[in-house]
């Protein structure tokens, strides 16, 4: 059924030199009313009217006067047009109210942009956020499959409706299987998500949701479990209990049978254990066939393994020299033990390079949240003033906003670099862009 045009449109903010809309005196400030009669309800819409080799396009100018423009181009030939709002919709908050949200936990005074808590299908697509669901209509999933749009990303939690009810605090939280039922049926790639809660959604609970993941293969192609993350500012919230080491090691050893059984039926390994547990139970990373292509990277999932084998790849192609130099690099609990090893790697074919690693408590959060993309200007100041940072301070890019180089507390790489006097340098986060880093020199150094 198509969608009635509306007044309202959405409002141009850029047009590309030389683009299909330039050459049509589409400007800046035009409004875009609707694509072959049919209303542009937000960007998916756009990108799939958009798409045909035929288009009527209605635009109203910024003086008020309506074209309507008739296009005809190469299929999925681009418009060249950047509309003030990306999505072309409001973006749609979440209505749960789960036991285990981290923006919950959150301390008062910081960037209003961190108490939003999104729940929008349509940045599982754009970003790779996980979405539960609860939110989307029948109409939502008819688009999702109208447009073939994939992978979607799920918070599942738990197999089990009533549980997920209680979790998410939503009594319509478990309605959310037949959806996802329909998304199967028409093919749509999904990937899942578990957040596990220590004595809610573990143990039987957790092994009934492993087993039950099997009516969704081949759509679902892949199912991370986390543990929860815990900050020191849960209090009026739910009680959870951090996992201890021998909680990680049942956690592993389940995962890691269901891992068996899948890979034995369908040839994917589907379940992934997030590096927390590895971490936590002090085992070895599994090797790199394991991940089924790191389908669940952004997750938390494989990032210690991937980083292990792009190092020994960037390394391989290296000969080594007599460069000095002495420089560190700060990093959060969770993550330092590697670094450290891989530090002494690249050391032993410079054995001129001399790294110190320093290992980040997190005390603005808590003790308990160990991961480096969770750390604060506040407390990497705190904890590297006085030390012996060397020539340069390294620090992993998962730190920063995304695309600013400024920390969540929003202290800002300028400030650290002036309260610890000395240059402060963001490392990508993959192995070659660590040993690069490794290996640049400052200024005034001879390599």
């Amino acid at each position: 059924m198509k969608k009635k045009p509306t007044k309202e449109g959405h409002v141009i903010r850029e047009v590309a030199p030389g683009s299909i809309a330039a050459e049509l005196e589409i400007e800046p400030g035009d409004v875009l009313l609707s694509i072959n009669g049919e209303a542009v309800e937000d960007v998916f819409d756009y990108h799939y009217l958009s798409s045909d080799e035929y288009l009527e396009v209605l635009i109203r100018k910024s003086y008020g006067e309506e074209w309507e423009l008739e296009i005809e181009k190469e299929y999925e030939d681009d418009l060249g047009i950047t509309f003030e709002n990306p999505l072309l919709d409001e973006y749609r908050s979440c209505r749960n109210h789960c036991i285990f949200c981290f923006i919950d936990q959150m301390p008062p005074g910081m960037r209003e942009t961190l108490y939003f808590k999104d729940d929008d299908s349509r940045l599982s697509f754009l970003q790779g956020n996980y979405v539960t669901l609860t939110n989307m209509s029948d109409h939502d999933i008819d688009r999702i499959i109208r447009y073939h749009l994939e992978p979607i990303n799920i918070s599942f939690q738990t197999m089990d409706p009533q549980l997920r009810c209680r979790m998410l605090h939503n009594r319509f939280a478990g309605d959310v299987f037949g959806k996802i039922q329909r998304l199967h049926e028409a093919g749509i790639a999904m990937n899942g998500q578990i957040v596990l809660c220590k004595g809610i959604n573990d143990g039987e609970s957790l092994e009934y949701s492993l087993a039950a993941f099997e009516q969704y293969l081949p759509s679902l192609q892949s199912v991370s479990v986390v543990p929860v993350g815990l900050t020191k500012f849960r209090e009026g919230l739910y009680p959870l209990e951090p996992f201890l080491p021998e909680d990680a090691r049942r956690v592993l050893d389940q995962i890691e049978r269901w891992q068996e059984y899948y890979m034995d039926r369908y040839g994917t390994h589907l379940v992934h254990a997030g590096d927390e547990w590895y971490f936590l139970a002090d085992r070895a990373f599994p090797p790199a066939e394991n991940y089924d292509g790191y389908q669940q990277l952004e997750n938390g999932v494989g990032m210690i393994r991937l980083l292990h084998d792009e190092v020994d790849e960037a390394l391989s192609g290296l000969e080594g020299d007599g460069r000095r130099d002495r420089f560190s690099l700060a990093t959060g609990l969770l993550a330092a033990p590697h670094l450290r090893q891989i530090a002494d790697q690249i050391g032993e074919k410079y054995p001129g390079l001399v790294c110190r690693v320093f290992p980040v408590r997190n005390d603005f959060f808590g003790e308990h949240i160990t991961v480096s993309g969770l750390l604060t200007g506040k407390d990497l100041i705190a904890q590297l003033r006085g030390k012996d940072l060397g020539s340069r301070l390294l620090l992993p890019c998962n730190m920063l906003r995304s695309g600013e180089e400024v920390f969540l507390d929003d202290i800002t790489v300028t400030q650290l670099q002036k309260e610890l006097n000395i240059p402060v340098r963001i490392v990508s986060a993959d192995g070659a862009g660590l040993v690069k880093a490794f290996l640049e020199m400052p200024e005034g150094k001879d390599t």
